[in-house]
C-alpha cells in the first residue's frame, strides 16, 4: 500500500534530518541565499512524499474506522514540515524538537497499526 511506502520513506528521512540537527551548529545567516538554496533542494523532495503521505493518509482514516483521527493526521503533516526546517535552521530547542519527532513517529506507529488490521 502506498500509505505504508510514504511512511517508510518519511521515517527514513526523519532519521536522517535528526542526525543533520544533532550534528550542525546553527546557519550564521539564516538568510543567506545560498543557504536557503540549499535547504530548499534539499526539502523539495521530502515535501513532496509528505504531501503524497497526507492525502493517502487522510483517505485512508475517513473511509475506516481507526484509531487516528483526521486531525492528527493533518498535525503529523505539519510537524512533519517543522522538522524538515528546523533541522537545517536548527531554531528551536532539542527538547521541542525530540517532542515534534516522537510525535510523528507516533502517528506512524498507530497508522501501521490499523493497517495491519484491515
Amino acid at each position: 500500500m502506498l500509505l505504508l511506502t510514504y511512511m517508510n520513506e518519511l521515517e527514513e528521512e526523519l532519521k536522517t534530518l535528526k542526525g543533520y540537527y544533532l550534528s550542525h551548529e546553527k546557519p550564521e545567516h539564516k538568510r543567506d541565499p545560498e543557504f536557503f538554496a540549499y535547504v530548499k533542494e534539499q526539502t523539495e523532495p521530502v515535501f513532496d512524499i509528505v504531501d503524497k503521505w497526507h492525502e493517502e493518509a487522510l483517505a485512508f482514516v475517513k473511509n475506516r474506522e481507526v484509531q487516528v483521527h483526521p486531525q492528527q493526521v493533518e498535525s503529523t503533516e505539519e510537524n512533519i514540515k517543522l522538522l524538515l526546517l528546523h533541522s537545517y535552521y536548527i531554531d528551536v530547542r532539542k527538547k521541542r524538537y525530540m517532542e515534534l519527532h516522537q510525535s510523528v513517529l507516533y502517528v506512524f506507529d498507530l497508522l501501521k497499526n490499523d493497517l495491519n488490521k484491515n
